[in-house]
């Protein structure tokens, strides 16, 4: 019986290899989490792939509208619409709905529009999530709870446990921003992550005029990009004083 079981996982493992062998690009298989800390007002999200240099493309932000996130079998447009959407007025469960469904599904046959994975967080910290049914397993998504303003999702992961580990992680973690995002990785890398492994990781946090520089809103912008460690490295980043920089009155 062991051995039946052994065999089937085997062939499920096998064929899901072959599915995405067949795909046009890797998907960006993933774990994420959007936040907002309705203390300081600063929204961010942070990323980790077992891909090259997950952070071009997946984290869309901007300061007093919101972010997005577009992985799995992606669509990059999915965040400037997002964007463009959030300022037209629109929930976060609308910005997901509508960019979803303007989808035109150019490559349904191997790139479909059902194996998106796309989340979004607006301006008062309201989120919404879709995971498509064709997302590669594990997929799925989950919010923080009350008073906590996040949403957390993966796909190709080691199980459910990873984004349940994150939100874990986000709403006990303490202090600014940058290291509850950075707990929700490590929560989520210790409960298995992406099945593949790691290999690069990424972060970003806005706030109107809250960057160094003059007229800049971009609190942080961090990418590691090819590390077999990526979340390690991004703690360092994190940890370094020059990242804790803000400007006066943020």
């Amino acid at each position: 019986m062991k051995i039946a079981v052994l065999t089937l996982l085997a062939v499920a493992s096998v064929a899901g290899a072959q599915r995405r062998d067949s795909l046009p690009w890797p998907p960006v298989a993933t774990f994420s989490i959007l936040a907002m800390d309705p203390v300081t007002g600063e929204i961010g999200g942070a990323v980790q792939s077992r891909v090259f240099a997950v952070g071009n493309g997946v984290l869309w932000g901007e300061a007093g509208v919101g972010m997005a996130a577009t992985q799995a079998v992606v669509d990059v447009s999915y965040g400037p619409q997002a964007l463009a959407a959030l300022k037209q007025g629109l929930t976060a469960e609308q910005v997901v709905k509508k960019v979803w469904g303007d989808d035109p599904d150019p490559r349904p046959q191997d790139w479909s529009k059902e194996g998106r994975q796309f989340a979004v967080i607006d301006a008062k910290g309201n989120v919404f999530a879709y995971t498509g049914p064709k997302a590669t397993e594990w997929a799925g998504n989950k919010s923080c709870a009350a008073p906590h303003r996040c949403t957390a999702q993966g796909n190709i992961l080691a199980s459910s446990a990873v984004v349940d580990s994150m939100v874990v992680a986000f709403e006990r973690t303490e202090g600014r921003l940058t290291l509850r995002l950075l707990a929700a990785l490590e929560g989520g890398q210790r409960a298995g992550g992406d099945k593949r492994g790691m290999q690069s990781a990424a972060m970003l946090i806005v706030k109107k005029n809250c960057g160094v520089w003059l007229n800049n809103d971009v609190v942080l912008r961090l990418q590691v990009d090819d590390n077999p460690e990526p979340i390690k490295e991004l703690r360092r980043l994190v940890e370094h004083p020059r990242a804790q920089a803000r400007q006066r009155g943020c």
